[in-house]
């Protein structure tokens, strides 16, 4: 299954649920795939510890650009293997808008020949919807789209949605919508009333697992380690948890 991690804006906890939700799943002994294409690399930066030491064509860089195939490399998890991104990629849609050839197949055509050899891969997409994310969506399964708190971010919703519409309509009629999720919730009521407004606008379609604003997730980060590595007991260790149960191991359908 390829699940693309997407948000309009940054600053969502969109890297952080990816590394979550890829961390935790190898963790539990699942073969997993993280592919960074996101330019920012914060992902490449957490899961690789000599990250300023990988020239860009050992990057995503050279399948999007050069269309060579992936860059694999081993993360710091166990079972988790990671697909660095780079600054570079920021240059993506200048050269993907006068492409001639399928460029919103690049990163598909190579993703194709490896998926089988993962459980679950997912895809940390830019905070923008640009031609890298068409790129991932155009290869994904499935969506999960990150918000939090706020009316600018709620309203920001219906303009990712109208890229899902396309990609279906133009390059991947099978793709679906996983869901919202709600992060860096915290006890106050401007996030009380966003999740209100998101559960009675998108009902079913909003996760029921909520991620609680955290600071052991900044210090994980700092440290170069996923929060289940740094701290198993934290607050947001155990929010992401409770997700990978919702979302991959839910309880059986009684009889």
């Amino acid at each position: 299954m390829v699940i693309s991690i997407a948000s309009q804006k940054g600053g969502t906890g969109k890297t952080t649920t990816s590394i979550a939700l890829a961390a935790g799943l190898a963790h539990k002994g699942k073969k997993v795939l993280l592919i960074d294409i996101d330019s920012q690399a914060n992902s490449s930066k957490v899961l690789i510890h000599h990250y300023t030491n990988i020239d860009k064509d050992q990057t995503l860089y050279s399948t999007i650009l050069l269309r060579q195939p992936l860059a694999i490399h081993p993360s710091t998890v166990a079972n988790l293997d990671i697909v660095p991104s780079h600054i570079l990629l920021s240059n993506t849609d200048v050269e993907l808008t006068t492409a001639i050839d399928h460029r919103e197949e690049r990163l598909k055509r190579e993703l194709d020949t490896v998926k089988k050899n993962y459980d679950y891969v997912f895809i940390d997409c830019p905070p923008a919807l640009s031609w890298l994310t068409v790129n991932a969506f155009t290869v994904s399964d499935k969506v999960i789209i990150v918000v939090y708190p706020g009316y600018f971010e709620l309203d920001s919703i219906k303009q990712i949605s109208k890229t899902l519409v396309d990609v279906r309509t133009y390059f991947n009629p099978t793709l679906e919508l996983m869901g919202y999720l709600f992060t860096l919730s915290d006890p106050t009521l401007n996030t009380s009333t966003s999740l209100q407004i998101m559960r009675q606008t998108y009902t079913d379609q909003v996760m029921k697992t909520v991620i609680p604003r955290n600071t052991d997730i900044r210090d994980a980060h700092f440290n170069r380690q996923d929060i289940f590595s740094f701290n198993p007991q934290a607050k947001s260790a155990l929010a992401y948890d409770k997700l990978i149960h919702e979302l991959f191991f839910p309880p059986e359908e009684p009889v």
